[in-house]
């Protein structure tokens, strides 16, 4: 026979044309003959091959039918080459021959129907009309379909449905008024719920598998894995963190997931699955890409009360704890610096692949002040600055950005004993104070604001010279050194040469009686020296009064050293 594709010379095209479409129609209407001659007989058929969800079964017709894995149960395999006993039941629009491996046939009389809804049997129908409250459906007699139980929802769906024949199950039968009631619904969700367990059998932990997403939601999305739902979390998405699902999926959309887990709760089960899973984990090259010190930018994804976390790159976050924020100030909470969305510079602090955390450090872009600490701010200068934080002990003071110096409460005040700082200061108050000690790897700086207000020993030490004698009284005598009252609150070092004779005496109490000290010192000036002889060295003791040569004045260090006369 000639190819109909291919023009006969001998033959008009119009002809040739018109036998090909008989020819064709006629075998169309020999093969769908069958339908009605062999609907409802079983047949012998041959496992052609399996798919997902259908098996393919040659039955001697020119097209192959086609039957659910549904109608298998779970403890059932098949595989190519398997002999079965099917029933046709009619054909789907791609021109395969839908299967049944029970014999499915429209009850004849009122005992066939009796038969059926006793046995719950499924049985054949069609769909005639649309009725209030649902449809009419000739089961042999007249039945009733509420809409409820017809598998379909809107108007458009129900509309598709009335002419066609349907599988259905008799719910209710009263022979005596004729009542019956068919369930079509019930019919598949059966269907789905043998599909599911069959599904849900042949999947494992660790499966990859195609997945369809159904559904999104705000924690998640739902995707079919070939009659069986399971839950996609959102943070399984992707390794980069995803505020919703929407963002990156949409319904429709097909993906590759990695089943999780598998959880049975009584007669519900459910799957986790992950698509980041089959992704390369961010974090195997971290070890290699990031060093210590390196200075990174990134964008903030969170900000806590404790610091704000940072992403470098898709999966990888690092934080920056308040701490680390700035050197100026002691920073409450990390919002005070960052905001979400807002790209920062960072230097890396410390790198830990296994755990997943990388520290990072905001503050140390911007310089360390400590560094010039030595430089600016000498021992023995004068500061000034405003007081930042009060404590029982002392009080801080800002010298610089960054940098800070403590004021002990002993050295707040040299005219009265200080118990709080907060009896003569204040935060913010502006004070001036002495650089009295540094220590660049503890970041300390101790002040003294008591060392720059004048007291009477700074102003007798500008008064005097070295080699002026003065008038005192010996307070104590210790060794070949003696302490030297000059007066009110102002003491100098004597040394006593160990050529002299020396009593000791017990130490004197009370303050110098200058009324008294005049007075003697006049009366011996009057007298003069005593009469009769030379007049021997007086002992030194304690309580004495004595001429002194003043030897030394350090007014930075607030120190007299005398001589006796």
């Amino acid at each position: 026979m000639s190819n109909p594709s291919v023009p006969n010379p001998e033959i008009p095209e119009t002809e040739t044309a018109t036998e090909s479409f008989d020819e064709i129609f006629a075998q169309y209407e020999k093969s769908h003959s069958r339908k009605k001659e062999d609907g409802g007989k079983q047949l012998d058929g041959t496992v052609v091959s399996v798919s997902v969800d259908s098996v393919f079964v040659d039955i001697g017709f020119k097209s192959e039918g086609i039957l659910l894995l549904t109608a298998f149960t779970s403890s059932e395999t098949v595989k190519p080459g398997d002999k079965l006993r099917v029933s046709v039941k009619g054909r789907d629009i791609d021109g395969y021959y839908e299967l049944s491996r029970t014999r499915i046939e429209q009850p004849k009389d009122w005992s066939a129907l009796t038969r059926a809804f006793n046995e719950k049997a499924t049985i054949t129908g069609n769909v005639t009309g649309l009725i209030k409250g649902g449809f009419s459906v000739d089961v042999g007699v007249r039945a009733f379909m509420p809409a409820s139980r017809s598998g379909v929802r809107d108007a458009a769906e129900m509309a598709k449905l009335v002419g066609q024949e349907i599988r259905c199950r008799i719910i209710k039968l009263e022979e005596a008024d004729e009542d019956v009631v068919v369930d079509r619904r019930v019919i598949s969700e059966e269907e789905d719920r043998s599909t599911k367990d069959r599904r849900i059998g042949e999947i494992k932990e660790g499966d990859v598998v195609n997945a369809t997403v159904r559904s999104l939601a705000d924690y998640g999305a739902f995707v079919d894995l070939g009659g069986v739902d399971a839950l996609l979390h959102v943070g399984e998405i992707s390794w980069t963190r995803i505020n919703k699902p929407s963002d990156v999926l949409t319904v429709g959309q097909e993906i590759e997931v990695k089943v999780l887990k598998i959880t049975t709760e009584g007669e519900k089960r459910r799957i986790a699955v992950s698509a980041k899973q089959l992704q390369p984990h961010p974090w195997d090259a971290v070890a290699g890409k990031y060093k210590l010190g390196e200075r990174v930018r990134g964008t903030v994804t969170r900000v806590m009360e404790f610091g704000a976390f940072v992403e470098l790159e898709p999966g990888i976050e690092g934080l920056i704890h308040v701490s680390e924020m700035s050197w100026g100030k002691k920073v409450r909470i990390a919002s005070d610096i960052v905001k979400p969305g807002e790209t920062v510079d960072a230097v890396i602090l410390s790198v830990n692949p296994t755990e997943h955390r990388l520290g990072l450090g905001l503050k140390q872009t911007l310089g360390d002040p400590w560094a010039e600490v030595i430089d600016k701010f000498a021992v023995g200068i004068a500061i000034e600055g405003p007081v930042t934080s009060i404590t029982k002990f002392g009080a801080f003071v800002q010298l610089a950005e960054g940098v800070e110096g403590m004021v002990h409460v002993s050295e707040i005040s040299a005219e009265k004993r200080v118990n709080h700082p907060q009896e003569l200061l204040r935060v913010g108050q502006i004070v001036k104070a002495q650089v009295m000690a540094i220590d660049k790897d503890k970041r300390q700086l101790r002040l003294s604001m008591k060392q720059l207000v004048p007291t009477g020993l700074d102003e007798y030490i500008v008064e005097r010279n070295v080699g002026d004698v003065v008038t005192g009284r010996i307070v104590e005598i210790s060794g070949e050194n003696a302490r030297v009252e000059l007066g009110d609150g102002i003491q100098a070092t004597c040394r006593i040469s160990a050529a002299k004779s020396v009593d000791k005496v017990a130490p004197a109490t009370g303050k110098v009686d200058l009324s008294a000290l005049s007075s003697m010192l006049n009366a011996r000036w009057k007298s003069g020296p005593a009469s009769g002889g030379s007049s021997k060295p007086e002992a030194v003791q304690a309580g004495q009064v004595r001429s002194f040569k003043i030897t030394k004045l350090d007014a930075g260090s607030k120190k007299i050293e005398v001589d006796l006369q």
